[in-house]
């Protein structure tokens, strides 16, 4: 057959095909059609079969053409396929949508319980003048441990409760204290600042969590003693729990501070009576500090003779569960189910 005769043949069943498929209503009807042409025993697939009667180079040019041809049939199939879908489309949306109906307004977000917390607290002493200081999480043994006068067989160093990422180097921070080394070093006397942020240990029950928020304060400077430390925590607990709570402090100890203290405040709920949540004690412990161990202060090149300083530090979590009444365990702040923090919207 000769290969004008076998495109002009090509060209008429391309028009009978397109013919055709504008009489086809459903996708299966466009399939079959699809078939009747392109499948092996289809009519253009038998009329291929010609080629084999051709020399090598007639072949390639009517090939050509043959490919052309399929490549316009798939491509129409699609497009009838689509134009049927949207067609289906229109019909539905006209018998039961009412589309001059006003949509509905998306629900607004809001900011998450510890943010809140953590904003309310940190604007409580921006208040009082403190500066907001931040530092890396991943940090080192020396500003972690070392230079805070932890000795080294400290239980804290233990990988029971720090995560190390190279033992005995580099770490997952494990309190906000090394922000108050890198601030002693940076920057000048006096130094004032409060450091809010994520520290990470190793703990995973119903009050503690691997990953939780704190915020430590330090302030450095000439004549600071242990009077202004109890009067900017008095003003904290006043701001964010009220007035009429009380503050008592007992003695402790941490490697970093010379004296130590806890702080506890008068339980919110039964107003010193005794609760469950208080133990029956009529107090809830909120957070440590004390004065700047002068072993500290002359590690990072300060004077203790001549300059003093206290810190402190609270874990956000803790305050956001004795603000928010009835959180029974602080992973709820992390599973981000959104019947719980819409209980914070503001």
């Amino acid at each position: 057959m000769d290969p004008k005769e076998i495109i002009a043949k090509l060209q008429l069943l391309t028009g009978q095909f397109a013919e055709e498929l504008q009489k086809q209503s459903t996708e299966q009807a466009i399939r079959d059609l699809q078939a009747a042409f392109l499948s092996k025993k289809g009519k253009i697939g038998e009329l291929q079969k010609s080629l084999g009667q051709l020399s090598p180079d007639q072949r390639k040019d009517v090939g050509q053409a043959f490919n052309t041809a399929k490549q316009a049939i798939t491509q129409s199939v699609a497009d009838a396929i689509d134009g049927l879908v949207k067609r289906a489309e229109d019909v539905y949306l006209s018998e039961y949508f009412d589309v001059t109906l006003p949509g509905r307004a998306g629900a607004k977000g809001s900011m998450h319980p510890i943010s809140i917390v953590m904003y309310d607290i940190v604007d409580v002493f921006t208040s009082m003048g403190f500066d907001v200081a931040q530092g890396p999480e991943v940090e080192t043994d020396e500003f972690n441990f070392a230079k805070l006068n932890f000795p080294d067989d400290h239980p804290a160093r233990d990988m029971q409760d720090t995560l190390f990422v190279e033992e005995g180097k580099i770490l997952l921070r494990t309190h906000m204290s090394p922000v108050q080394i890198r601030s002693m070093m940076a920057r000048p006397l006096p130094i004032q600042i409060v450091a809010p942020g994520a520290v990470f240990r190793r703990d995973d029950d119903p009050t503690h969590s691997p990953m939780f928020f704190q915020i430590e304060g330090l302030l450095v400077d000439k004549g600071v003693h242990f009077g202004h430390l109890k009067g900017v925590l008095n003003t904290f607990i006043h701001q964010i729990f009220g007035a009429d709570v009380q503050m008592r402090v007992r003695p402790s100890f941490f490697p970093f501070t010379e004296p130590s203290v806890e702080v506890d405040i008068q339980c919110i709920y039964c107003k010193g009576e005794g609760c469950r949540l208080c133990s029956q004690t009529g107090w809830i412990e909120i957070l440590g500090a004390g004065m700047v161990d002068p072993n500290v202060l002359e590690g990072v090149g300060i004077d203790s003779e001549i300059y003093s300083g206290f810190a402190f530090g609270l874990g956000v979590d803790r305050v956001a569960m004795l603000k928010y009444e009835g959180i029974s365990s602080i992973k709820l702040f992390y599973e981000n189910d959104p019947r719980f923090l819409e209980r914070f919207r503001r």
